[in-house]
Parts: structure tokens; sequence; C-alpha cells
């Protein structure tokens, strides 16, 4: 007779090997409870992330619809802002001084309180002519001054912080 060596009922490869082991054991509850925990929390964390980009998502969008309205009044405002640099170029008579000085107060006011907002005007005459914030309008012939230097300004543009809110309109000099 030989002897078997006997197995350790507390050794998990014993309990692999033996056949009928497995043919009569149930599913384990416990790691069954552990599967179905494992899913939510998995499923859980996928939602939470799902809904964090969500806000995000939304958040920008606020941002840039704000963003988009604050362009669009600046825009129209510069309008009225381009209104009075016209009003104030045209000579008038001495009776309109005071007229001429409530104007000019209000352009002024007007000016500071666009610059407060971030809004600054591009200096044009005597630059370089850059696409990236002129607009060239005419191209005239001059002696004076070099090859694409502004020499004229039809219409004054304007940066809002480093993003360019409209281009200026623009003389250049050509050879």
């Amino acid at each position: 007779m030989s002897e078997k060596p006997l197995s350790d009922p507390t050794d998990p490869s014993a309990a692999e090997s033996d056949p009928l082991a497995d043919a009569d054991a149930a599913p384990d509850p416990v790691a069954e409870l552990r599967r179905e925990r494992d899913d939510f929390h998995d499923r859980w964390l996928r939602t939470t992330a799902e809904f964090d980009n969500y806000r995000k998502r939304v958040d920008r969008e606020r941002r840039e619809h704000a963003d988009h309205a604050i362009v669009d009044v600046l825009q129209s405002l510069l309008l009225v802002v381009d209104d009075f640099d016209r009003a104030l170029t045209v000579e008038a008579g001495p009776e309109a001084e005071a007229y001429r000085r409530g104007v000019e107060l209000i352009h002024a006011k007007f000016h500071d309180l666009l610059k407060k907002r971030g809004l600054r005007p591009i200096d044009a005459l005597g630059a370089d002519f850059d696409p990236n914030i002129h607009q060239a309008v005419i191209h005239e012939s001059s002696p004076d001054h070099r090859e694409g230097e502004v020499i004229g300004e039809l219409q004054k543009g304007y940066m809002l912080g480093d993003k360019l809110l409209r281009p200026a309109m623009v003389k250049v000099a050509k050879a």
C-alpha cells in the first residue's frame, strides 16, 4: 500500500486540484458582492469624471459667451468713439469753443472708460505695416517715407488685452 500525502485543507492549490470540490462548489457570495461593488465603484468614478468634464465645458462656454458679448458692445462703442474723433477734427469758430471743450471732455472720459476695460488703441502712424494689426486701404508713392511705412490712419485700430479687436485702417507708402 502506498501512502498518499495528506493535503492541507487551508492550501488553496489543494482545493483547485480536487475535481469533486469544483463540481459541488456554489458561487462564492462574498466574491460576487466584491465584483458588484467594484463595478458600482467604477461606474461612480466614470460618472463623476463625466460630470466634472460637463461642468468645466459649461463654464468655458459661459465665459466665451460673456467675452463675445463684451466684444460686441465694445465694437459698437468704438463707432461712437470714431464719431467723436471725427467731430474733434472739424475746425469751429470761436463761438463754438465752449461746445468743443465739452466734446473733448466727453471724448476723454470715453477713452478713460475704455482703457479701464482693457482696450488700447494701436499706434499706427510711422510704424511698419503689419497685416496682423493693420488693414491697408491705400498704397501711395511717397519719396519721404520708406517702403511699407504707415503714412496715414483712416480709422484707429484697437486691442483688447492681447487680442485684436479691430485692425487699424491705414495708408501705406510704396516705392
